[in-house]
C-alpha cells in the first residue's frame, strides 16, 4: 500500500429507534438553537419529524424548518437555507432526509459561515474553513454524504452541476436507521445502488496503483449491494438486507477504500453531473448509463483488473463479460442504461461535450478530460 493519511471524524449511531437520541446528541455539542432541513412531506406522514420535533424540545433546542429540498439539490434552496440560518443565528444545521438533503445542509452550514456567495465555494473563487455543525439523519442509503465532506449542488440559473470540498462539513453525528429507509420506493433504490456502485467504480478502474485488500474491499461493497438489492426489491422491510445495504453506502465513500491507493479519479461523476444538471435526470440513473460507458472506454487500460472484476464480481470470465453482466444487473433491477433510456437526446452530445470541456477547463483537467475522451464515451451511452 502506498503511504496514506485517514481522519473521519463523523461518529454513528446506527440501528433502531436510534433518530429518538438526536436532541439529546445535539445538545451534547451545546447547541440550543438548529436549523432543521428536509425534503418531502414523507418525514411528516410517517412521523419521523414529530419524533425529532419532540426529541429537539425535550432537551431545550429551538428548532427552525426548511423543506423542500429535492433531488438534485438547488442552489435557490441553498441560500433559503441561509438566509433563515443567518437571520436566526442558529448554531447548528440538521438534515433528515437522503443525500440531496445532506448536501444542501452541507452547503448551507458552509454559507453561513461566509458574507460572500456560497456558490464562490464551488467555483473555486473561496476555500471553505468554516461551517456550522452539522447533523443528519439519513433516510435514504447511496451518497455516503453522511460520512464525508462532499456536498454537490445544482445552479438552476447556469446548469452547473458543482462540488463543494470543506474540512468542516463531515457531520458531528449520522444516525442511520435501517427501518427509515424502508419506505424507499423501488425506483431510487435502484438508483441508490447504482451510485454506489459508481462510487466504487471511478476507484477502482481509474486508480494507477490498487492494493489488493482495497479491491477485495470494494469487490465486497460491490457484492453486497448487488445481494442486497435483489432481496429488497422482493422485501423492502428485510431488516438485514436494507442495513448492508446502508452500511455498503456509507463505506463506498467515506474514504476508506482510498487508503493505500494513488491516482484514483471520479470520472463518471465527472460527466454524469453535467447530465443530470442538464436534464434533472436522477444522479443514480444517469451514472448507471455513463458507467458501462465508461468502462467500455477503459477495459484496454488495466486488462488483469478488469479480469479481476468480472471474476470477483460477476463470476464470469473477461472484461467484455464483465461490464455485459454489469449491464444485465443495471437492466434487471429497472435502472436505464442508455441516453434513450434516460430521455437524453442524442443530438446534444455536442453540446455537452463542450460542457464537458469548459468544466474540465476549470479544473485545471483539459488535458485528461479531452473533448475526444468525452465524445468517445457519451457515443458509447447509446
Amino acid at each position: 500500500m502506498k503511504s496514506f493519511s485517514y481522519y473521519n471524524p463523523t461518529r454513528i449511531e446506527f440501528g433502531e429507534k436510534k433518530e429518538e437520541l438526536i436532541g439529546n446528541i445535539i445538545a451534547g455539542y451545546g447547541v440550543k438553537k438548529v436549523l432543521v432541513v428536509y425534503g418531502s412531506e414523507r418525514i411528516n406522514k410517517d412521523g419521523l419529524f414529530k419524533t425529532v420535533a419532540d426529541s429537539l424540545t425535550a432537551n431545550g433546542i429551538t428548532f427552525y424548518e426548511l423543506g423542500g429540498v429535492q433531488s438534485n439539490p438547488v442552489l435557490s434552496k441553498v441560500y433559503e437555507g441561509i438566509e433563515l440560518a443567518k437571520k436566526y443565528n442558529v448554531e447548528a444545521v440538521l438534515a433528515v432526509g437522503g443525500g440531496s438533503v445532506l448536501d444542501s445542509v452541507k452547503a448551507i452550514a458552509t454559507g453561513a459561515c461566509y458574507d460572500g456567495d456560497v456558490w464562490d465555494f464551488f467555483t473555486f473563487k473561496a476555500a471553505a474553513t468554516k461551517a456550522l455543525l452539522i447533523f443528519d439523519i439519513i433516510t435514504l442509503a447511496a451518497t455516503g454524504s453522511e460520512m464525508n465532506n462532499f456536498a454537490v449542488v445544482t445552479n438552476e440559473q447556469t446548469k452547473e452541476k458543482f462540488s463543494l470540498i470543506n474540512p468542516a462539513n463531515y457531520p458531528k453525528v449520522s444516525i442511520i436507521n435501517p427501518v427509515l429507509q424502508a419506505t424507499v420506493t423501488k425506483e431510487y433504490l435502484t438508483y441508490s445502488a447504482a451510485d454506489i456502485f459508481a462510487h466504487c467504480l471511478d476507484m477502482y478502474f481509474s486508480a494507477s496503483y490498487l492494493p489488493g485488500y482495497i479491491a477485495g474491499y470494494v469487490e465486497n461493497i460491490l457484492t453486497t449491494v448487488i445481494r442486497t438489492t435483489n432481496i429488497l426489491i422482493e422485501n423492502p422491510a428485510d431488516y438485514e438486507a436494507r442495513g448492508e445495504f446502508a452500511w455498503a453506502a456509507t463505506q463506498a465513500l467515506n474514504f476508506t477504500t482510498f487508503c493505500g491507493v494513488e491516482n484514483n479519479r471520479f470520472d463518471t461523476h465527472f460527466i454524469e453531473h453535467t447530465l443530470s444538471a442538464e436534464y434533472n435526470i436522477a444522479h443514480g440513473a444517469g451514472l448507471s448509463i455513463v458507467v458501462p460507458a465508461w468502462l467500455k472506454y477503459q477495459k484496454n487500460s488495466m486488462p488483469e483488473r478488469f479480469e479481476r472484476f468480472a471474476t470477483n464480481v460477476f463470476s464470469t470470465e473477461g472484461a467484455d463479460a464483465g461490464i455485459e453482466a454489469l449491464v444485465a444487473w443495471y437492466k434487471k433491477i429497472g435502472t436505464p442504461v442508455t441516453l434513450q433510456e434516460g430521455n437524453i437526446p442524442e443530438s446534444d452530445i455536442p453540446m455537452l461535450v463542450e460542457k464537458l470541456r469548459a468544466v474540465a477547463s476549470m479544473w485545471g483537467g483539459e488535458e485528461l478530460y479531452t473533448r475526444e475522451m468525452i465524445q468517445a464515451i457519451l457515443g458509447l451511452c447509446r
